[in-house]
């Protein structure tokens, strides 16, 4: 009677054993896919630009004296206007492109009455430098080849056809319908 009632606690031991074995395979499983498929997989990040990209060529328009028109037509409108300080524009420019450093740059224009009194910009890049600043990454090594030369097509070997489609006629077939005229006559 005695083995009887160690029996229960007998078999305590094993299921211990068992659900310790399974938590060590999850964090397994974890481990294995943080570090393989996971890893290369990664959600789609969005390309965000805001506001008026200003550029040396475009600051070099504006001169004190300028009227408040010909700023809005050389930088377009201002990013804040705000209604508190009439006087001031500010033209502030933000882009954040995955796998590149953010860009921002703020741009503020003060005016006395209705013409430009002075400029406050940092140092801005040219439309040139603006443009390779954006550009997507040149991937390494040639560019692939598109289309084959003459005698790499010469080369090729002819295309095997299935039986049923190397005895296909040139001419369509179809069913051939007669439609009843959509007026009457």
């Amino acid at each position: 009677m005695p083995l009887l009632s160690r029996l229960p606690r007998l078999s305590i031991v094993p299921a211990a054993l068992a659900g310790l074995l399974a938590l060590g395979g999850c964090t397994l499983v974890s481990r294995t896919m943080s570090d393989g498929i996971t890893s290369v997989i990664t959600p789609y990040r969005v390309e965000v630009v805001q506001g008026n990209v200003v550029t040396k060529e475009q600051i070099a328009a504006i001169k004190p004296g300028t009227p408040r028109g010909k700023v809005r037509d050389v930088l377009g409108s201002p990013l804040l206007a705000d209604p508190f300080h009439a006087q001031r524009w500010d033209y502030v420019f933000v882009i954040r492109r995955p796998g590149t450093e953010p860009q921002q740059r703020a741009v503020v224009v003060l005016f006395d009455g209705d013409n430009v009194e002075s400029v406050q910009a940092p140092d801005l890049p040219s439309e040139l430098e603006f443009v390779a600043s954006i550009s997507k990454p040149e991937r390494s090594g040639s560019p692939p080849k598109l289309e084959l030369t003459e005698q790499e097509r010469a080369a090729l070997p002819p295309p095997k056809l299935e039986p049923a489609v190397a005895q296909v006629s040139a001419a369509p077939q179809g069913a051939v319908r007669s439609y009843p005229p959509l007026e009457p006559q």
